[in-house]
């Protein structure tokens, strides 16, 4: 796997021995907590949105526009935070976000336009697309150095924050000001960072010990250009499918199997449990299947589960299908932007989760255009053609290296296949396509 300006994080220590296990397992324990607070601290504005929508007296076309601000600042960001790591290091600017992200919190209360709410937002997508990039490029270095597939756990922190935040959200929402809730984020995202930050900070981006390491390219070019756009594509096909879910299936409950508002609302949060399972078990099935065969399962799994989330005739075998096709999702977005980061670094995967992003704002609106010429059921199942074309780009892909890497030539040298690698290899170099 590619890696950028590493230095070793882990010394021999004195007498006792080496202390690289635990600079490890603490710069793990660290990155998982910024991955949570991401989660917790962007679920907690998006519950508050309907309180900063009537604060602004904006129309809902008026805070559709103003919450564009949030998607262009992250994309922005994403194209221009591979360029910041290469420079400053993942762990500086994944901190750096943080603050920012922490801070910018508390900026849509003080708004009373959709003018100026679109433009703090600005700010806010900024610091979302930047420690995003960040901390994923921060994996990649770590899933290396520890030579285990553990990318799909910092996911897993990921979705267990945006539930507790959430949760939280919903709970406070009747009794503080989005004032008060999202300044007390505010201080909260400040306080975690600055507990967690230091360990970032005094521990540079692990080095790997795996032969098939190699230097990642400045800019993204040829053979390895063309790969991370694949594995962006394969994160665009599943990001598409949350979008969609998260605005979509608690309608489709609810209008055309006439479910209980109650049952409806649950349709979502069935998914997103099911997500975080499987991504919480996903480092086990990376180690058992491998990444190729995980990437192609799930998006089969993914698309079987939403044909009969969206074609079901009945509410309770919708929510089956709902349940199945997050299990299906679960680790195909973070694997494939982990692939990117093993080709490209930190360019591969800023370009890998601006395709994945773009996909999650592809969705809610392309199931609406579709819904109104179609159907909404006919709609979703392209929740389900897109699954599949992931499994399909991922068997494709299933040889992927990027040219002139050790991987390359040990397999052109010895005239087999990646895939035909035993458990062994997949164990000890989990990034390496199988």
């Amino acid at each position: 796997m590619p890696l950028l300006n590493k230095l070793r994080t882990a010394a021999t220590g004195g007498p006792g021995g080496n202390t690289a296990p635990l600079s490890l397992s603490r710069l793990r324990t660290a990155l998982t907590v910024f991955f949570a607070l991401d989660g917790f601290l962007f679920a907690g504005w998006v519950v508050r949105i309907p309180a900063i929508k009537e604060q602004t007296g904006s129309s809902a076309s008026d805070l559709g526009l103003a919450l564009l601000g949030v998607s262009a600042g992250a994309v922005v960001t994403m194209t221009l935070t591979g360029r910041l790591c290469r420079r400053f290091g993942s762990h500086a600017v994944t901190v750096c976000s943080a603050v920012l992200l922490s801070l910018s919190m508390a900026l849509p209360p003080l708004t009373h336009s959709a003018l100026t709410l679109g433009l703090v937002l600005l700010v806010f997508g900024a610091a979302y697309g930047g420690i995003n990039v960040a901390m994923n490029s921060a994996a990649v270095d770590l899933v290396a150095a520890l030579r285990r597939p553990v990318m799909p756990g910092f996911h897993a922190a990921f979705s267990l924050g945006g539930m507790l935040g959430a949760g939280l959200g919903g709970l406070v929402a009747g009794g503080l000001s989005p004032t008060a809730h999202l300044l007390t984020l505010t201080g909260l995202g400040l306080l975690v960072t600055a507990a967690a930050g230091p360990v970032l900070l005094t521990h540079p981006a692990p080095d790997s010990d795996d032969p098939a390491t190699g230097t990642a390219p400045a800019r993204l070019t040829g053979r390895t250009r063309n790969l991370v756009v694949l594995f962006g594509v394969i994160a665009l096909c599943t990001a598409y499918g949350e979008g969609a879910m998260a605005d979509w299936s608690a309608l489709h409950l609810e209008q055309d199997l006439h479910a209980h508002p109650g049952v409806a609302a649950a349709g979502y949060s069935l998914f997103a449990l099911a997500m975080t399972a499987g991504r919480l078990t996903g480092t086990l099935l990376l180690e058992r299947l491998g990444q190729t065969r995980t990437l192609v399962a799930g998006g089969a799994t993914a698309a079987a589960g939403m044909l009969l989330g969206a074609l079901a005739p009945t509410v309770w075998l919708a929510l089956l299908g709902f349940a199945v096709a997050g299990l299906g999702l679960a680790n195909i977005f973070p694997v494939a932007v982990g692939r990117a980061g093993a080709l490209a670094g930190p360019a591969g995967v800023a370009a890998a989760s601006t395709l994945g992003y773009g996909g999650m704002l592809l969705g809610p609106p392309a199931i609406g255009f579709l819904a109104d010429w179609f159907s909404l059921p006919v709609a979703l199942t392209t929740v389900a053609a897109l699954a599949a074309g992931a499994a399909l780009i991922a068997y494709g892909a299933r040889h992927a290296s990027a040219p002139g890497t050790e991987v390359a030539r040990r397999d052109r040298s010895a005239g087999r296949t990646q895939d035909a690698g035993d458990s062994r290899n997949r164990a000890v170099s989990p990034m390496a396509a199988e």
